[in-house]
């Protein structure tokens, strides 16, 4: 599992995987069916990414599915805004560090930076809930 800091970053290389992956797909003509992507919250509050472009609609994946088709393919072309693409993650599918390569849902509360995390995750979720 490869983790970024920014998305842009994950994007370019899930792209620059799939690319090695498929040595019979040039960059101009290499298609993809599905764009997958998963936010984490580091136990020390980094936030980092992960993304994946896959070949066949449909398919597991280790990111959850954001967009497939055109859409997928207008991501893996380079043709996206990754202000919109962060503004529709949904926060209760972001994987929170509990140990060391070890992520849930939920942020840990037993640790007084979890606490921490923690409550400034309800706070983002209760502003949310507002709007």
């Amino acid at each position: 599992m490869s983790l970024y800091a920014t998305l842009e970053e994950a994007i370019e290389a899930a792209r620059e995987e799939l690319l090695a992956d498929n040595p019979d797909a040039d960059g101009g003509d290499a298609v993809v069916e599905q764009f997958n992507m998963q936010k984490y919250v580091m136990q020390d509050g980094d936030i980092m990414w992960q993304a994946e472009f896959l070949r066949e609609d449909g398919s597991d994946g280790e990111c959850l599915p954001v967009c497939s088709g055109d859409a997928a393919q207008a991501i893996f072309d380079g043709e996206f805004d990754e202000i919109e693409l962060r503004s529709e993650w949904l926060e209760e599918n972001t994987l929170h560090e509990w140990d060391e390569g070890e992520f849930q849902l939920e942020p840990p509360g037993d640790t007084e930076e979890g606490a921490a995390a923690a409550d400034e995750w309800e706070d983002d979720n209760s502003e949310s809930e507002r709007f």
